[in-house]
């Protein structure tokens, strides 16, 4: 399916909800949940529980794993290239980040892990990356080893169809969206967690944390 006939799907769905008076109510509901997702998140992050090895598919094709990133520090964010607003945000914000930072910008290293790979496959990444900052990569892989990776960082993610919205159900196989976590992880550069951010934390706030990290690392 076309990407705009899914972006289209996407608005008539999002509109139908905004209609709806329950929708209010969810709303609130979701920030709330989100909110408190995050706190948990960040209380209960320690070095060893988040994070961990992967092996995945780049946006040009390569088999790429963690080890081929060690030496920097990391932001990661975990969403779908179908995504009508969350991920094209937090990407905007990783892009601002990156400008922010200057030439420490070359101690980091942005990825893009897709959460919905039956779609995302490196041309799909590709071309969605490449709307943004030239250094994010973009990672997909089988439904198995997204798995496996979102479970080592304690990331959310399920399909939610249209009827789940409320729309009229579908016989296409892709017409669906993606619940999933909106946050950014900062690893280091050993690869273990410093800390998580919202995927709209001010780019100087975020810039800050990551200066501090380079600032604090032991000398080798």
């Amino acid at each position: 399916m076309q990407r705009k006939h899914v972006y289209a799907v996407a608005a008539v769905l999002l509109a139908a909800l905004t209609a709806a008076s329950a929708w209010e109510f969810y709303a609130a509901r979701e920030a709330a949940r989100e909110a408190s997702e995050r706190q948990a998140t960040a209380a209960s992050a320690r070095r060893d529980t988040i994070g961990g090895s992967f092996t995945l598919t780049d946006h040009t094709g390569r088999r790429v794993s963690d080890a081929d990133f060690r030496g920097k520090f990391l932001l990661i964010f975990f969403g779908y290239t179908y995504c009508p607003d969350v991920c094209p945000t937090a990407m905007a914000n990783v892009s601002l980040v990156m400008e922010e930072l200057g030439s420490d910008a070359a101690e980091v290293q942005p990825l893009f892990i897709s959460v919905d790979p039956e779609r995302d496959d490196p041309a799909e990444l590709a071309d969605f990356v490449g709307q943004f900052d030239p250094r994010i990569v973009g990672l997909t892989g089988t439904p198995e080893e997204i798995a496996e990776v979102a479970r080592k960082f304690r990331v959310y993610y399920r399909k939610v169809t249209a009827e789940e919205l409320g729309g009229e159900a579908s016989d296409g196989a892709d017409d669906y969206l993606m619940d999933h976590s909106a946050y950014v992880y900062l690893m280091g550069p050993d690869g273990r967690f410093i800390e998580v951010f919202s995927h709209t934390e001010d780019p100087a706030e975020v810039a800050r944390a990551i200066r501090e990290a380079i600032r604090s690392r032991p000398s080798a």
